[in-house]
């Protein structure tokens, strides 16, 4: 005989649609928070740009390359991954585009 909180005469098929709902609940709840969107992502690109020419700037043109070039790795990596998951290019390009710079959501 299993032991459930909820007593000897509890249901476990109704305890388990209800671990079920409150996941699916929690899921959602994660997804909209980790969101981001077009115009989050062209403010990170924004940033990502004017980190580049200050770091440019003070540190050297050469590093500033590096930090613009190593975004543009991360975007291409992502594309090529999104296209290998069989998305279509626009598509995969936008959430290629997202996933790089939606960072500025949090900014």
């Amino acid at each position: 005989m299993k032991q459930w909180p909820e007593g000897p005469a509890a249901d476990p098929e109704a305890a388990r649609e209800r671990y079920a709902t409150d996941i699916r609940a929690e899921r959602k709840a994660l997804r909209e928070v980790f969101r981001a969107d077009l115009p989050a992502a062209h403010f990170g690109l924004g940033i990502v740009v004017v980190a580049s020419v200050v770091v440019g700037l003070f540190a050297g043109p050469i590093v500033g390359a590096l930090v613009a070039g190593s975004f543009a790795a991360l975007f291409l990596v992502v594309l090529v991954v999104m296209l290998l998951r069989g998305i279509r290019r626009l598509d995969a390009g936008r959430r290629a585009y997202l996933f790089t710079f939606g960072w500025a959501n949090w900014v």
